[in-house]
This record gives structure tokens, sequence and C-alpha cells, in this order.
């Protein structure tokens, strides 16, 4: 039990330390992303008003079948950069959440960039 405590502390210390530096304006929008065992979400965020400008996740009946895999995620990336480029949004600043850039969260991040978002 300690030791989920304190895996959850080191996690939101990490989380909290890249929050500092990083915000998102209405130009350039903040990209968060969030995984869980099952799942995958990522938003765009606008942290001046506090509005979610965008967002997909693995629970949304067009991406019900992505799984929580490299592959997947790139998917995921690429439809959440649709949608960024579909309202106008062309840079974003990338928040991993506290997450190493590995993996899920790097995929993500390049199928983002392959749909024609800039970070």
């Amino acid at each position: 039990m300690n030791r989920m405590i304190d895996k959850a502390r080191r996690h939101a210390k990490r989380k909290n330390h890249i929050r500092k530096s990083i915000s998102g304006t209405a130009l350039r929008p903040r990209m968060t992303v969030f995984r869980s065992n099952c799942n995958m979400y990522v938003q765009v965020i606008d942290d001046t008003v506090g509005h979610t400008l965008a967002s997909a996740s693995t629970l949304e009946a067009e991406l019900k079948d992505l799984r929580n895999t490299v592959a997947d995620a790139e998917k995921l990336g690429e439809a959440i950069g649709k949608r960024c480029i579909e309202k106008g949004i062309k840079t974003v600043v990338f928040d991993r959440n506290g997450y190493l850039y590995h993996g899920i969260v790097k995929s993500i991040a390049d199928g983002a960039r392959k749909a024609g978002l800039e970070f």
C-alpha cells in the first residue's frame, strides 16, 4: 500500500514540475495526454480561459476499437491532430503529464505531428 502512495506522489511531483513551465494560450494551446490501464485520452486546452478546445479518447464510438498499444496510440494522435487542424489550431505545447516521453506518449505525439500539428 505504501509503495502505491509513493508512486502516486512521485508522479504528482513530476506532473507539477512540468506544469510550472508549460501553459496553453489561445494561439498555442496545451495538448495533454492521460493514459490509464485500459484507455487513452488527449485534450487540447486553452489555459487562459480554462476551456477544452478539442479532445479524443478511446471511449468514443469511432475510436472504440483502439487499445492501449503503441500502434493504436499513433492513430489516436492522428485523430486529435485532424480535429485540431479542422478547428484552425496548427501549433500546440505538448504536456506529457508526468509520463515518460516513451512508448504510448511518444506515439501519440508522433501521430499528431503526422496529422500536421507542430510542437
